[in-house]
C-alpha cells in the first residue's frame, strides 16, 4: 500500500473515531481535567466548607466532639484528617448496615473550622460535584457496563492519537515542517494540527492507563499478575468503629512520643483489630487501644495501590506525581475536548464544500 493510500485509510479511521465518539470523549476529558486538582475543584464547588477563620489548631478531641454532636444516631467517627494549608479539619463517620455491596462504603463527612471547631459543612461521601465527576469519568454514569465502555473509549483514543501523528507528519520534506503554525487557511485546522501534535503522546499514555484501570484482569495478566475470572467479588462491609478505651488525644500523644512530627490523619479502632492508626509525616503508627503501647510503625501504602497497577493509576490521576505531570494531565483533558470540537468543525466545512462542489457539477452538466 502506498503512502497516500495509508494516509487516506488513517484519515478515515481518525475522522470517524472523532465524529462518532466526540459526544462521549468530551465529558470524559473535561471531568478528568477537573479531577486532577480535586481540592481546587471542591473549593470552587463548595466554598462554605473552606471558609475557615484561621490556621490555629485545637486539641483533636475538640474536633471529634463537635463532629459527633451533629452526626445522626448510629453514625460513629471513623477518621479525622488534619487540614492542608488553610483548609478545614475533616471528620469521616460510618453507620452500620449502610453502603453499597460493591464499591467504597458511604461515609458522612463533617468539615470543621480549625480555630473554633465550628461545623462548616456536612455531606455524604457519595454526593456532590466531585462524586458526579468521578462516576462520569469512570463509567459515564452507566451502571454495570459503563466501566468497560470507558475502557474501550481509551483504546479508541490510543488509535486516534497514533493516526493523528501519522496525519500530522508532512508528506514531503523534513518532519520539522509539521511544527509550523500556518499549515492551512483556517484557524481551527491549524489549532487541530498543532494542539494534536503536542498532546498526542500524553493522550496516548492517559488513554493506555485509563484502559488499564478499566480492564485490570487483561493488563494484569500481561504483567504476570494473577488473572481474575468471573464477576468482581462482593466487597465485605468495612469493620465498624469500636468504643475505644483511650481518648483521641491520648492515642496521638502515645504515637507522637515515638514518631515526632505533625499529625496528618487518625483512624479509630475498628473491628477485631482494636488499634488507633496515627499518620505522622510519612509514617503510620499503630497504637494498641487496650495496652496503650505502639504496636507497629510502618510506611503507608501508596494511594492507588502498589505494583504496576498502582503506578498506572497514579500516572492516570496524577496523585503524588508532582505539578509538572499534573499540569500535563490537566491539559491532556482540555485539549482533546477542543480537538473533538475543531474536528467536527473541519468535517462540517469539508462536507459543505463537497456539497457545493457537487451542486456546481450537477448544474454544469444540465446546462
Amino acid at each position: 500500500m502506498s503512502k497516500q493510500a495509508w494516509r487516506r485509510t488513517w484519515f478515515q479511521v481518525h475522522k470517524w473515531i472523532g465524529l462518532i465518539l466526540a459526544i462521549l470523549i468530551i465529558p470524559i476529558c473535561l471531568t478528568g481535567s477537573a479531577l486532577v486538582w480535586k481540592g481546587a475543584t471542591d473549593r470552587i464547588a463548595n466554598p462554605a466548607r473552606y471558609a475557615t477563620s484561621g490556621a490555629t489548631m485545637l486539641p483533636a478531641e475538640r474536633y471529634a466532639e463537635a463532629a459527633q454532636a451533629v452526626l445522626a444516631p448510629g453514625e460513629r467517627i471513623n477518621s479525622l484528617t488534619m487540614p492542608e494549608g488553610n483548609g478545614p479539619v475533616v471528620v469521616a463517620a460510618t453507620q452500620a448496615g449502610k453502603g453499597p455491596p460493591r464499591g467504597r462504603p458511604v461515609r458522612m463527612m463533617v468539615y470543621l473550622d480549625p480555630p473554633t471547631a465550628k461545623v462548616l459543612d456536612q455531606a455524604a461521601s457519595n454526593e456532590g460535584v466531585l462524586r458526579v465527576f468521578h462516576v462520569l469519568h469512570g463509567s459515564l454514569m452507566v451502571p454495570g457496563v459503563g466501566r468497560k465502555i470507558v475502557g474501550w473509549l481509551g483504546v479508541a483514543m490510543m488509535v486516534s492519537a497514533f493516526t493523528g501523528i501519522w496525519l500530522w507528519w508532512p508528506m514531503v520534506g523534513r518532519w520539522s515542517k509539521g511544527l509550523r503554525w500556518r499549515r492551512h487557511a483556517n484557524l481551527d485546522t491549524n489549532l487541530h494540527h498543532m494542539a494534536g501534535f503536542w498532546i498526542s503522546l500524553p493522550l496516548f499514555v492517559l488513554s493506555l492507563t485509563g484502559a488499564w484501570i478499566s480492564f485490570p484482569a487483561f493488563f494484569g495478566a500481561l504483567t504476570g499478575a494473577e488473572p481474575r475470572s468471573g464477576p468482581p467479588p462482593r466487597r465485605a462491609p468495612p469493620p465498624q468503629p469500636t468504643d475505644p478505651q483511650r481518648s483521641l488525644d491520648q492515642a496521638i500523644a502515645i504515637a507522637g512520643a515515638r514518631v515526632p512530627g505533625d499529625v496528618r490523619e487518625v483512624r479509630w479502632p475498628a473491628g477485631d483489630d482494636a488499634r488507633w492508626t496515627v499518620t505522622i509525616g510519612t509514617k503510620e503508627v499503630a497504637v494498641d487501644d487496650a495496652s496503650g503501647e505502639v504496636a507497629t510503625i510502618s510506611t503507608p501504602r501508596p494511594r492507588g495501590g502498589s505494583g504496576v497497577a498502582g503506578w498506572m493509576r497514579r500516572i492516570h490521576d496524577g496523585n503524588g506525581t508532582g505539578p509538572v505531570w499534573q499540569t500535563i494531565i490537566f491539559l491532556g483533558g482540555l485539549l482533546p475536548a477542543g480537538l473533538a470540537i475543531t474536528g467536527v468543525i473541519m468535517w462540517w466545512r469539508a462536507r459543505t464544500w463537497r456539497g457545493r462542489l457537487a451542486a456546481r457539477k450537477k448544474g454544469a452538466a444540465t446546462a
